[in-house]
């Protein structure tokens, strides 16, 4: 059985995004939790298979939280849920071993595909994105335009946008970000930019 743990303090985003995760296929059960310290409660019983946790939360929060985790219990799945000025927090929770972020503002798409995405990746990989990357721990080798994609992606810019600061066409960022993808061995934008944090290229 596949089940997702939604953790957001505000619960008219829980229910918002318990809606569109059960949309999911091959997500079974979804539960929600106000806390990071109901987090660390619940999971070592429970074990889901993906958390979805708030980076600012009241009490114990969200970055803080994943780093008890997943110091605790290592194959923990967390990826963040995040809002637009939670960068620092952001790379804060990738160090301390959250696999990768969403945007709170996502469509509902986007957040089914990322979360589909997260779940296979941790299937696939088995202990996961965090430990994949350390075998090129130097870092990949990206050209000056793929790190500009990059650090376009950290910002939380869309395609177009990288493409419009860059003078760009937006099939000609796609085609770079595929090539970062490919040189980062990650699946999605998300991953790329968790690997880049933790690899220390973007901050």
């Amino acid at each position: 059985m596949t089940t997702v743990l939604i953790c957001d303090d505000h619960r008219l985003v829980r229910e918002g995004l318990s809606r569109s995760v059960q949309a999911v296929p091959g997500v079974d059960r979804v539960d929600t939790c106000a806390s990071g310290e109901e987090v660390l409660a619940r999971w070592p019983m429970e074990r889901h298979d993906l958390v979805l946790m708030d980076v600012q939360m009241p009490g114990l929060g969200g970055v803080e939280a994943v780093r008890r985790l997943v110091h605790a219990h290592p194959t923990a799945n967390v990826v963040m849920l995040t809002g637009a000025a939670d960068r620092e927090a952001v790379a804060m929770a990738i160090s301390g071993g959250a696999r990768g972020f969403l945007h709170k503002d996502v469509s509902r798409e986007e957040l089914c595909a990322a979360v589909a995405n997260a779940l296979a990746a941790a299937e696939l990989m088995g202990m996961g994105l965090d430990r994949e990357v350390p075998a090129q721990s130097s870092g990949p080798d990206l050209t000056e335009r793929e790190m500009q994609v990059l650090r376009g992606m950290a910002a939380g810019k869309s395609n177009a946008q990288i493409g419009r600061e860059l003078y760009l066409s937006e099939d000609t960022i796609k085609t770079h970000a595929r090539r970062l993808f490919r040189k980062m061995r990650v699946n999605d934008r998300a991953q790329a930019v968790a690997s880049g944090f933790r690899l220390g290229l973007v901050r």
